[in-house]
């Protein structure tokens, strides 16, 4: 391909993310000569987000909700040579496209960029850094931060399986056994309403639990319902079926093969 060629795919799951999706759109559209396509994979939006993508210019997919599902969709839609997976509420350093450019020509398994939370205080400030060292010192960035990677090392790590929770952590540990995970060094803005609607610590130890019980084989389902779901318990820990466990060969769609044409929902 030629190095002057549009060479990036770039795969947005959304639900309801008008508020936020415009913004974004508008930095991607920005850099024509990096962005091949953008494919937005809508999980049942009804605040106009399927329509504001198309007015973008983006492809627009259709999926049943979880995020999971979407990017996996979006990402067996994608005809560029390199990947970038990204939540939709996302604001893009103002360098990205040169961070993406620079980052192409090194050797690396995966990209991620650094995670910035809107608002102010200093609880937010370290939690920023503890994203920070945990994302380089264990190699565990999560799907808030971006993913940039080559298509094919998506295929070959097995890409995402269809997961309600935890899609991220569950692929991240798969590439890491592969091969080093880099930050490209500028950060990400992500919204801080979540942090402060049920305060800082209270969110960073909710969140660490429910890793926790991810590592320990608790259901994908049954974290779901705890973090999006109203009055929800805690999850019971189960033992994974042997093709449960991350690295594993999926055979349902969205988990590193293609699926044939007709398995295919556009809209």
């Amino acid at each position: 391909m030629a190095a002057s060629s549009p060479w990036l795919s770039v795969v947005l799951a959304t639900r309801n993310e008008g508020h936020a999706l415009a913004g974004l759109l508008a930095q991607l559209a920005s850099a024509p000569g990096l962005v091949r396509e953008v494919l937005v994979v809508d999980g049942g939006s009804q605040d106009g987000t399927p329509e504001l993508a198309r007015l973008a210019g983006a492809r627009l997919l259709r999926s049943a909700p979880g995020r999971g599902r979407q990017l996996a969709l979006g990402a067996r839609e994608a005809h560029g040579p390199w990947l970038l997976l990204l939540h939709a509420d996302v604001r893009l350093p103002p360098d990205w496209a040169t961070r993406l450019t620079q980052a192409r020509r090194r050797p690396a398994e995966a990209w991620y960029f650094d995670l910035g939370i809107d608002g102010r205080g200093l609880a937010l400030r370290l939690v920023e850094l503890g994203v920070s060292l945990r994302s380089r010192w264990r190699q565990l960035p999560y799907g808030d931060q971006g993913l940039l990677l080559p298509l094919q090392h998506y295929w070959a790590s097995g890409g995402l399986r269809p997961l309600p929770l935890m899609e991220d952590l569950d692929l991240v540990q798969r590439l890491r056994r592969r091969g080093r995970l880099r930050s490209l060094g500028g950060a990400v803005r992500v919204d801080g309403r979540r942090w402060r609607s049920r305060g800082v610590w209270r969110t960073t130890i909710d969140n660490a639990r429910l890793r926790r019980a991810w590592r320990r084989g608790a259901d994908a389902e049954a974290l779901a319902r705890c973090y999006y779901g109203p009055g929800a318990g805690r999850p019971k820990a189960r033992t994974r079926r042997r093709s449960d466990a991350p690295g594993a060969p999926d055979p349902s769609p969205g988990t590193g093969r293609r699926p044939p044409p007709g398995d295919r929902q556009t809209g």
